[in-house]
């Protein structure tokens, strides 16, 4: 017999086997999705989120004394400040750098933040009794900062009249446009309590 012809069988016979079992004798089996792309050497994996934004930094006015006199600073922080946080960074004093610069505070360190109430032009401040009694130079350094701070709050006001309430009942006020704007004392203003006409100080019950 031809040996071509006796190998026709042969293959024939290795072939059935292999269809029997269901593999199949061509084709390309695909599995999974194809890669959507490649990775720079030493890269493992790729950020899905983006940058988180930067903190704005704002300026928050704070009144010191200098040589006796009433001085504003702005001291720069990041992000929002309301008026009750601005009056807590006021009783802590001044920092480092502005003590170095000869600022000092009459106002006592406080851990509890005044009541505040506003109302347009109005600002309501009420002490708590840890602050004690306030002389004329500390209830000016608390009404000039809450002034002001409103005022930066709403530029629209034009001006702001504030009334601190000390414990026992003990009134005094101030308003904006008594407050130094930069490093300079108060403007001929009486402490408040005098009742010396051309200030913004007022007397209240409880004395």
């Amino acid at each position: 017999m031809n040996p071509s012809a006796r190998a026709v069988p042969l293959l024939l016979a290795a072939l059935l086997p292999l269809s029997a079992c269901g593999i199949p004798e061509t084709g390309v089996v695909e599995a999974g999705e194809p890669a959507t792309g490649v990775l720079d050497p030493g890269v493992t994996s790729v950020p899905s989120e983006s940058a988180p934004e930067a903190v704005p930094l704002v300026k928050i006015p704070l009144y010191f004394v200098e040589d006796g006199s009433l001085v504003a600073v702005d001291r720069t922080v990041p992000g929002s400040t309301d008026l009750g946080s601005t009056l807590l960074m006021l009783f802590k004093g001044p920092d480092d750098k502005e003590r170095r610069s000869g600022l000092t505070t009459e106002l006592p360190p406080a851990a509890e933040a005044p009541t505040i109430r506003t109302d347009g032009t109005g600002v309501s401040v009420r002490l708590p009794r840890s602050a004690g009694s306030l002389s004329g130079t500390a209830v000016d350094q608390l009404a000039c900062t809450v002034a002001v701070a409103r005022l930066r709050q709403d530029p629209a006001l034009g001006s702001a009249q504030v009334t601190v309430e000390q414990p026992g009942g003990r009134l005094a006020g101030r308003s904006s446009d008594d407050c130094p704007l930069g490093a300079a004392p108060l403007r001929n203003a009486p402490a408040p309590g005098t009742g010396t006409s051309g200030g913004a100080s007022a007397d209240g019950a409880g004395d």
